[in-house]
């Protein structure tokens, strides 16, 4: 399923209007309306903002989109830049795979 065909379910299960979701995302209705003439996706950078006018998460809004995945087989987390955690995170990311191992263990055993 597109990322469009998901946004236009939602849009239907919530009783939301195009002209009302354009209001709450900023999106032109323009914009909205060729997702579903030309079946083309909303821009990265919009999946945020169409996730709080639709009061999802965005796992919630790909689910159906990710082949060969089902709802929970993948979770994820949202972290603030800044915070203590997305600093440990972003230093785990640039580990080898020996270190990455290491931390794992470290973090089972607390």
């Amino acid at each position: 399923m597109l990322i469009s065909e998901r946004i236009f379910k939602l849009m239907e299960e919530k009783g939301m209007t195009q002209l009302k979701f354009s209001a709450e995302t900023g999106i032109a209705q323009s914009t909205i309306s060729d997702w579903k003439r030309k079946k083309t996706n909303p821009a990265a950078e919009k999946i945020m903002v169409i996730c709080d006018a639709l009061d999802v998460s965005p796992f919630e809004l790909l689910q159906d989109t990710i082949p060969g995945k089902g709802a929970g087989d993948v979770e994820f987390l949202i972290v603030s830049k800044g915070t203590d955690e997305y600093t440990v995170l972003k230093k785990m990311e640039k580990l080898d795979k020996k270190s990455k191992d290491k931390v794992k263990n470290y973090v089972k055993g607390l």
